[in-house]
């Protein structure tokens, strides 16, 4: 051995001691620009970037998010000549008696909706990952079909199924389907399949060990169903009824066309700034919808870190056994709601091929014919279109490069920290709320941005701060399963950054990508509350032209429109599996091999 091998050796080794000597050395003066200095020191090239990155998405969550919400907040504190007066509008609003109806609808709904969905989602998914029943793939893809298409076309069906002059309408023993009941039965409809994702998901994440062990000490059905199986899914389970509770009181599409005078919070915030151009109410208003949605949205966050943390040791999949009877019921089912959810599907697309319901029912496509039903044609579609693909384009190229900064960087932990919260914030805030926040704080003659406001770039933008915490999860979750062997490998060959970026994170993220832009085309498609406010004649979209067209009595060109919203996500959703199958065998090999 030589000299300097012996220098590498530990401090027990004999020679280190006659040839080393240690002197305490002076602690290091702290100056105002050692902070600086030290972030100066740490940015390289690799980490100049990944700071810029960090940069840019703290710049686009201020003028995306934070900024539309601060100028709501302002305004809800002034009056109608813009002098301050504090929380005199939010002491008006509660003291008007029909106000205060409206909140305690919405909260009703919200928990109506979120107990029904929870019970059948539960049941759905438990059947879906817990037996051995035929069909199990068909019935999971008819329970996630509702999540492609607008909340518009659920009501539009429900109207022709139960309205005055609808098929089954009877069933309802007097009641109306224009208020409460149809509201809960649309949006059940629409919220189911969010449900259903995520109990799948937790249901799929149980331990095999813990029922082998339950079987082995001979416990019962029941007793191991509430001790293994309710206990390892109940984060899952309290986080689906969350997130149904939040879309049931921001909704706005169902609301509007089958609430009838059955007011909620959403609505309200529409009539105050739409018909009755009261921006400082409707600011009230969607602070007091916002409430609730960062309420649950906190206890969410709570809730997937301690599911993080309760998911960190490595389980065993659980692996269903065959049970006749026990795959029989589960069968029949989620064969009934398969087959009431078709039910649902099928009379809106029936509709809209109807001549004139119920007086004249041969079938037409006529009332696909937009140039003659709308005085837009088909302009909203295309503009759909556009600012789908823009959004779903712009967005995921914005969220993964932000998502792979924020897991990446090194550099300041501070802004790493800002960065993710507020990702996780924009989950929180109603679409409503958002767009209305977006008014405020583009229409202004002193803001150099006001030039945006009424183009397709406020509307991608819009969208893509909306539904921002999603992709975000996703390529974060994408990012943390990356084998650390290939990034070692990167940097032992002192590969670059952007090179890393483009061989190794963009084709092992692929996956996640896909899903991250068809999230947002679809959910741009069909949405309604984030864009209510924000169009003009030139950049109306399709679900807005569903509302209006609904709003003048062309029901049946509406739901031809809906159903062209529908068509076009399944369309888009195909074509992702197409790709997925054919482009991602290559980038996804290693998965196989590891």
């Amino acid at each position: 051995m030589t000299e300097s091998d012996y220098s590498r050796d530990d401090d027990s080794h004999p020679k280190r001691h006659t040839k080393t000597h240690h002197h305490s050395l002076p602690p290091a003066k702290t100056t105002p620009f050692s902070f600086l200095s030290r972030l100066w020191l740490g940015l390289n090239r690799d980490n100049f970037w990944l700071l810029s990155f960090l940069l840019l998405a703290l710049l686009f969550f201020i003028i995306g998010l934070v900024a539309p919400l601060f100028a709501m907040l302002r305004l809800s504190l002034l009056n109608t000549d813009g002098d301050f007066i504090g929380l005199a509008n939010f002491i008006h609003y509660l003291e008007m008696p029909d106000r205060i109806t409206s909140v305690l609808n919405t909260l009703g709904i919200g928990v109506s909706v979120t107990l029904l969905v929870g019970f059948v989602a539960f049941t759905f998914a438990y059947a879906l990952t817990r037996t051995c029943m035929p069909l199990r793939g068909l019935f999971k893809t008819i329970g996630i079909l509702p999540i492609l298409m607008p909340s518009l076309l659920s009501a539009i069906s429900l109207v022709y199924w139960f309205g005055n002059q609808g098929v089954v309408n009877s069933l309802l023993f007097g009641e109306s389907i224009y208020g409460p009941i149809g509201i809960i039965l649309g949006l059940s409809f629409w919220c189911f399949p969010h449900a259903l994702m995520v109990l799948c998901t937790a249901f799929s994440s149980s331990d095999a060990r813990l029922y082998e062990a339950a079987k082995v000490l001979k416990c019962s059905a029941t007793t191991t169903f509430f001790k293994v199986t309710l206990p390892g899914v109940k984060y899952g389970l309290i986080s689906a009824l969350i997130a149904v509770f939040t879309l049931a009181v921001c909704d706005f599409g169902v609301a509007k066309v089958i609430g009838g005078q059955f007011n909620v919070l959403a609505t309200d915030i529409y009539q105050q700034v739409i018909g009755q151009q009261n921006f400082a109410m409707g600011a009230v208003t969607s602070l007091l919808l916002l409430l609730p949605a960062v309420g649950t949205f906190a206890l969410d966050y709570v809730l997937r870190r301690r599911l993080q943390e309760q998911s960190s040791v490595r389980a065993v999949p659980y692996q269903p056994q065959p049970r006749l009877l026990v795959d029989i019921l589960a069968f029949i089912w989620c064969g009934g709601w398969a087959l009431l959810i078709l039910a649902m599907v099928g009379m809106a697309v029936y509709g809209s091929l109807v001549s004139f319901w119920p007086y004249n029912l041969t079938l037409t496509f006529s009332n696909y014919n937009f140039s003659d039903n709308s005085v837009f044609g088909w302009l909203p579609f295309i503009n759909s279109l556009k600012v789908s693909f823009g959004a779903a384009l712009f967005g995921t190229a914005l969220i993964f490069l932000f998502a792979y900064a924020a897991e990446k960087g090194r550099s300041s932990d501070k802004l790493r920290n800002a960065v993710q919260m507020l990702a996780m914030l924009s989950m929180a805030v109603p679409g409503l709320v958002l767009g209305l926040g977006y008014i405020f704080f583009f229409n202004q003659t002193w803001n150099p941005l006001n030039t945006l406001y009424g183009t397709f770039i406020i509307l991608a933008l819009c969208c893509i701060a909306h539904y921002y915490t999603v992709g975000h999860m996703t390529a974060i979750n994408a990012l943390k399963q990356m084998p650390r062997e290939l990034e070692q490998v990167a940097i032992s060959l002192n590969i670059p950054l952007y090179k890393a970026f483009i061989k190794i994170s963009l084709p092992v993220c692929m996956p996640a990508i896909l899903d991250i832009f068809i999230y947002l085309f679809v959910n741009t498609m069909t949405t309604t509350s984030a864009v209510i406010f924000l169009y003009n004649s030139d950049t109306i979209l399709a679900s807005i032209s569903v509302l209006n067209m609904d709003e003048s009595g062309n029901t049946a060109p509406a739901a031809a429109m809906a159903c062209m919203i529908l068509f076009t996500s399944i369309i888009v959703k195909l074509l992702q599996v197409w790709l997925s199958k054919k482009l991602l065998n290559n980038t996804q090999r290693w998965r196989n091999e590891r």
